[in-house]
């Protein structure tokens, strides 16, 4: 990472995920679950549906749904919040290839 200095305070240039750059254990996983809960937000929201009805809609409850909103999604596994899209009119692809290094990687691309 490039480092320099903006008014006497070093700034890095981001990896493109904050949670690797932050040093946390699953950076991947979790921007891949943060992936989907944006979109599980938009959808909610677009389609103007409480929390309430949200959780009834997705199959979770109201609690873990405004838990979910507020950032906190640790008790969500990332098949139930593909389920959630699913059940709030998302189709989701999975494509697998071979990988160009020893060890592949996860991409989330969201159209």
């Amino acid at each position: 990472m490039k480092k320099r200095l903006i008014d006497g305070v070093e700034v890095k240039r981001s990896s493109g995920n904050v949670y690797a750059d932050l040093g946390l254990p699953d950076a991947e996983k979790l921007k891949i679950k943060t992936g989907l809960v944006i979109e599980i937000r938009k959808a909610i929201r677009r389609i103007g549906l409480t929390q309430q009805e949200a959780a009834k809609r997705m199959g979770i409850t109201q609690p873990k749904v405004s838990d979910m909103l507020r950032g906190d999604f640790s008790n969500l596994s990332e098949r139930k919040l593909m389920d959630c899209l699913n059940r709030l009119g998302y189709d989701i692809e999975i494509k697998l290839k071979p990988a160009s290094r020893a060890v592949g990687h996860l991409l989330l691309a969201i159209a």
